[in-house]
């Protein structure tokens, strides 16, 4: 326990004589939460593995308070007592039925108690009830427009999946614009910009699949990484690891994650994604050495195989392909490739293999030219089944190339890969890639506490 764990136990700070009973109970429950919200502010990140502990035991020490003051306070206000206990339970990740029972007294008694509509919200959500959490912060804006229940609603949208196309994506625009309002509220609450981040970040898999929008979503993290309440949530670091792994930012991305873990230790998701991308950066990084693991006799036959009949479409003009204007490709080995995009180029080559990836998304293969040059090739977009197999022929037109170089956790990641957005532009075996082959690309998004 670090030496700052003095600030857990404080009461004596608060036992001051108070006219309102109810004034000195919320003091008690926003000193809670402020210990829980901003814990990072007095402790080490060696503590994280301690904080639910900690909180724990303060919630515990003001239970016994609550019950103390209960016949006072409740002859003051029962519905705000009954609110204020509820909002103390609530503090902790796990739904708590207590609280449930109080914030539902609260509200019988006071309709118009916004907070208590939120608490509520919370408390349902918890519990996977879903619908109940909706109808709760919905009943909160009836009463009054806050933020909190703009981000709560926005995440919810989100999560209300629908077999209809068109029903899914209003709720991925109405969640973009709850958080949009939300952040119009209070542009200094990181919270609220974490979640208009994932909105963003929805958008982009589910409606659009614009380079913007990640632009966009990037940019909200880094507003929301500003406040200290949402720069030590762990889940801001997890979703922003999902989206740098999506651009590919590979080194970001194992970062990101591991900063989730760091906030705490105890949550698994961020340490699986940080496993499960190492094992593909390792995959591709033994896949491009050894060209496939293909046997000698097996590399040859495809690169003997190797004819520029298979560049199908890119044999003559590609008006309408691409930008819709006259161009004749000109066709570029491995070599010759420069970073970023390689434009009125198109590069030709056989599948050595695939490499096995954990999201399914980006399908991943290895491409050799006919001088036996080995490169990565991620495609996105591509529906479930229909990537291509061992001694394909593969033409990209307009290749994209990233140079992957860095070091993490003593490993070294050093390979050319080239990223296809549109799969719609491969020829494979001569043929461009049919529309019923490709389909729009869905991720998970996290809130931490459900």
């Amino acid at each position: 326990m670090s030496s700052k764990d003095s600030n857990i136990n404080n009461s004596e700070s608060y036992l001051i004589p108070h006219n309102d009973i109810l004034e000195y109970l919320t003091i008690r429950v926003e000193s809670v939460y402020t210990f829980r919200d901003r814990y990072f502010e007095n402790h080490i990140l060696e503590d994280a593995i301690h904080k639910n502990d900690h909180v724990n035991k303060l919630l515990e020490e003001n239970l016994k308070i609550f019950e103390e003051t209960e016949t006072a306070a409740l002859q003051n206000n029962k519905a705000k007592y009954y609110y204020l206990k509820g909002r103390l339970l609530n503090v902790v990740p796990k739904y708590s039925k207590e609280a449930e029972n109080l914030l539902s007294k609260a509200i019988k008694l006071d309709r118009k108690l916004v907070e208590a509509w939120n608490e509520l919200g919370e408390c349902y959500w918890k519990n996977d009830e879903l619908k109940k959490s909706i109808n709760c912060f919905e009943g909160a804006l009836k009463e009054r427009k806050n933020k909190i229940s703009l981000r709560n609603l926005s995440m919810l949208s989100r999560q209300d999946t629908s077999n209809s196309k068109i029903d899914y994506v209003a709720n991925v625009e109405k969640g973009l614009n709850y958080a949009k309002e939300a952040v119009q509220m209070d542009p200094h609450d990181g919270l609220s910009w974490s979640v208009l981040g994932n909105a963003h970040l929805s958008y982009f898999f589910g409606v659009q699949q614009n380079p913007k929008t990640l632009r966009q979503c990037i940019s909200a993290y880094s507003q929301a990484e500003k406040d200290i309440v949402a720069r030590t949530t762990p889940d801001l670091h997890y979703n922003k690891g999902i989206t740098l792994r999506y651009r590919e930012e590979f080194e970001e991305a194992l970062k990101s994650f591991n900063q989730a873990s760091l906030y705490d230790p105890t949550w698994d998701p961020p340490k699986k994604r940080e496993f499960q991308l190492i094992k593909y950066l390792n995959d591709i990084k033994e896949l491009v050495s050894t060209k496939g693991k293909l046997k000698t006799k097996r590399l040859q036959s495809l690169l003997n195989s190797i004819d520029s009949k298979q560049l199908g479409p890119y044999l003559e003009d590609t008006k309408n392909i691409l930008t819709g204007e006259n161009a004749k490709l000109v066709p570029v080995k491995i070599h010759e490739l420069k970073p970023e995009l390689n434009e009125r180029k198109v590069l030709l080559g056989k599948v050595v293999c695939s490499v096995r990836n954990e999201d399914t998304v980006p399908f991943t293969f290895c491409l050799i030219d006919e001088t036996g040059t080995c490169i990565v090739v991620t495609v996105f977009n591509l529906a479930d089944g229909r990537g291509v197999i061992i001694g394909d022929s593969v033409a990209i037109p307009e290749p994209f190339v990233t140079d992957v170089d860095f070091e993490y956790r003593a490993l070294r990641y050093n390979f050319r890969l080239i990223r296809v957005e549109r799969p719609l532009l491969l020829a494979v075996n001569g043929k461009l890639i049919q529309k019923h082959q490709a389909a729009g690309v869905q991720m998970s998004i996290f809130k931490k506490c459900d």
